[in-house]
């Protein structure tokens, strides 16, 4: 599978597989999802997460990998115009285009985060930040390096500048060599990488025991049980269940068009049900058990169950970037752990955004003609531009804004549009057999009717409850602080011509190539 004519394709299944994989396996993975177990129940969490996982995730898997390679039969390999394959309706192309804009916003804010994964892999292999002692002056040594507050650990924020430098040089450089000369090479190497770090690390943590024999309660079985220990009580709390809901969301990458994207390269009557299977499994390792072994583990076991449910309301970056290097500076060979932690992450970041950067890119290729050195150059120079609000303005909610609208409920809504037109205005048997068309397996009958009723219904429900939950007092600002309003106001605009400039195009390319549309 290497070229067909003119076409990109995918050089191997195996290659497909680990990209696909790569696109999912995020700092999500590793950060958010123990976060998020122990804040909601800890065992109990996973019995929505699972129910999700059957009802949206590996439904929604095979429905994008579906559109994906259907659009790619017929030259799109980006959203806007696989849609408009599924419904030839002049509106299809521009609801397609949220794709893009989605993609495209998460992009610009987690290259800035993944670049702190790298800066962070330098400072444990070096020992920067080792004679930290406390939480809080670990904090500090986080925020200073982000530029979010003046210390002495950094004059400025040139360390991290540099270290997003070289992240977005890596991401477009991989971009430029194509899928399967740059996505493909990439996640062959960074993914075994990524797995091996993680399971060694994970059988350290297993190995702590009772760092401090005067704290015996502080320990890696209390840590093992402070995460998956059912707090049954917590399944009548309904934030728990949307909670289990969008961590599905977060942890496959669903919603953004990048799936489609990379499903858009395969052959007409290559497999998706069990390639699509695989790499939600893929994922499933990644999260449950490594993810879900290393961080909440480790901080138990070294500062106890009060300070670790107080590091988990801090939230994912709290619980990777401040009690994991205080762990990795009291251990035997902390420099070397440190750094194959971070270096873990950065392989878990760059597999996933050189996905988002896909979509936009096979866009101006196919539906503007524009080369792939060109189209990789306009999205970098746009990106740039972009990411430098997030990193001068981080402090100021910046990032969050965008997370939000693009990477919380701009998921869910998008996931909704393109149930309902590949189960309903395409036709669901049509897409059935789309979907199992030269399957190793045969997808289960029970999954057609979860595909066509319960899943579009559940996403809707979730829709509906973000929207009264969080998106409408987000909105209205409720809660945000006086200095920051003119910043966010300012975030918005910028998302709102982003937005306007992807229409642009989108109405261009269709002017040019679909008059008739």
């Amino acid at each position: 599978m290497s070229q067909n004519g003119n076409k990109e394709a995918w050089g191997s299944r195996i290659g497909l597989i680990l990209a696909v994989a790569g696109n999912a396996v995020g700092l999500g993975n590793f950060l958010r999802f123990p976060v998020q177990a122990a804040q909601n129940g800890g065992g109990a969490f996973m019995i929505p997460y699972f129910l999700f996982f059957l009802i949206l995730g590996i439904p929604l898997m095979w429905i994008e990998w579906g559109i994906g390679r259907h659009g790619g039969k017929h030259g799109h390999n980006s959203a806007p115009g696989m849609f408009h394959v599924l419904w030839n309706n002049p509106a299809a192309k521009y609801l397609g285009s949220l794709g893009l804009f989605i993609s495209l916003i998460i992009l610009i804010y987690y290259t800035y985060i993944e670049s702190w994964t790298l800066g962070y892999s330098f400072f444990s292999i070096t020992g920067k930040y080792f004679n930290i002692e406390s939480f809080d002056d670990m904090r500090t040594f986080l925020y200073s390096y982000q530029g979010r507050t003046e210390s002495v650990f950094f004059a400025n924020i040139l360390p991290a500048y540099i270290f997003l430098l070289i992240t977005f040089g890596l991401n477009f450089w991989i971009l430029g060599r194509g899928i399967s000369g740059g996505i493909e090479k990439l996640a062959k190497i960074a993914m075994p990488l990524l797995f091996i770090f993680g399971i060694v690390i994970a059988i350290r943590v297993i190995t702590f025991g009772t760092p401090d024999p005067a704290l015996p309660d502080n320990n890696v079985l209390n840590g093992f049980g402070f995460i998956w220990n059912p707090r049954l009580e917590e399944l009548g709390n309904p934030s728990v269940w949307l909670a289990a809901a969008g961590q599905i969301f977060f942890t496959l990458s669903l919603g953004m068009g990048t799936i489609h994207t990379y499903a858009s390269y395969l052959k007409a009557k290559d497999d998706i049900a069990l390639s699509g299977l695989t790499t939600s499994a893929t994922n499933e390792f990644a999260e449950v058990v490594l993810g879900g072994s290393i961080a909440i583990p480790a901080a138990v076991a070294f500062f106890g169950v009060s300070v670790t449910t107080q590091i988990a309301l801090g939230g994912a970056f709290d619980l990777g970037f401040v009690s994991l290097p205080l762990i990795f500076s009291q251990i035997p060979f902390g420099e070397v752990f440190g750094f194959l932690w971070f270096l873990l992450l950065f392989f878990a970041g760059i597999t996933s955004s050189v996905a988002m950067g896909q979509p936009i890119i096979a866009f101006l290729e196919d539906e503007l003609g524009v080369t792939k050195k060109k189209a990789t150059l306009l999205l970098g120079v746009l990106v740039f531009i972009c990411i430098n609000f997030v990193v001068f303005f981080l402090k100021n909610g910046v990032l969050d804004e965008m997370d939000y609208w693009a990477g919380t409920f701009g998921l869910v809504v998008f996931a909704f549009i393109e149930c309902v037109l590949f189960m309903w205005v395409f036709k669901g048997k049509k897409a059935w057999d789309e979907m199992n068309e030269g399957g190793d397996i045969r997808i289960p009958k029970i999954f057609y009717y979860i595909m066509k009723y319960v899943t579009p219904v559940v996403l809707f429900v979730i829709m509906v409850w973000w929207l009264i939950k969080d998106a409408f007092p987000i909105l209205m600002l409720h809660g945000v602080s006086e200095d920051n309003i003119p910043y966010i106001w300012g975030t918005r605009f910028l998302m709102l011509i982003l937005a306007g400039l992807i229409l642009f195009f989108v109405k261009l390319a269709w002017d040019r190539k679909y008059k008739n549309a």
